[in-house]
């Protein structure tokens, strides 16, 4: 299936008709021909609107490039070479190599797809039973955005997802740990910034960190 058009400019007819056959597939391969999930770069595959206003997002907001195996839109993991699964563009600042923790997601599941599957069906789950605002993913998808917005450390972001986990019903769905969560993450394809980190956690290399050898708090070499 030809792809490239998500990679071209949203004014050439060649996007155009990308959109329209998007849009197509989606549809043939829907449980529900009125809903599809939006690949749009701002709702990135979290939420579900009617075709017509996908293809209103995708010609608006753009096409969410990291989303090549259109796996929420009925494409078959199975047949898609592991090398195109896997982004090279996560973030892997926070003290964990998440390519290739993303990558060993894939391999895990690329000779059982079924079980990728139960992974993204167990994403849409209700936050924990009766709730009917939040999801898993949607969930997720909320405090990572603030967790990227607020520079916020692998561990306390982990220690933030325990905090709630613990605050919500004791039923709930909610994962406790950074792996978890970004495992969870990666069946959007969702395409994370690249921030490296002070090993022992005291700083960010961002902002006025940014161009930074080595942190300033305990001078260990930035790694990058």
């Amino acid at each position: 299936m030809d792809k490239t058009w998500m990679f071209v400019d949203r004014t050439t007819s060649k996007y155009d008709d990308g959109v329209y056959s998007f849009i197509r597939f989606s549809i043939v391969n829907s449980n529900d021909s009125n809903v599809i999930r939006c690949p749009c770069s701002k709702c990135r595959n979290a939420k579900s609107l009617h075709p017509n206003v996908v293809k209103d997002h995708l010609f608006v907001n753009g096409v969410l490039e990291s989303y090549t195996t259109w796996f929420w839109h009925g494409e078959n993991i199975s047949t898609v070479p592991i090398e195109e699964k896997v982004e090279s563009d996560f973030e892997v600042g926070d003290g964990l190599n998440t390519v290739e923790m993303v990558d060993a997601v894939y391999r895990d599941y690329e000779s059982k797809p079924d079980g990728f599957v139960k992974l993204l069906r167990d994403a849409e789950k209700p936050l924990y039973s009766g709730c009917t605002t939040f999801n898993v993913l949607s969930t997720l998808v909320r405090l990572y955005n603030l967790k990227t917005k607020h520079g916020w450390t692998k561990n306390s972001f982990s220690e933030l997802l325990s905090l709630i986990g613990d605050i919500l019903p004791k039923e709930n769905s909610l994962p406790t740990s950074i792996y978890e969560a970004k495992k969870t993450l990666s069946t959007l394809g969702m395409q994370y910034t690249k921030i490296h980190a002070c090993p022992n956690d005291f700083i960010l290399y961002r902002k006025e960190y940014e161009k930074s050898v080595a942190c300033p708090k305990c001078g260990l070499s930035s790694g990058k």
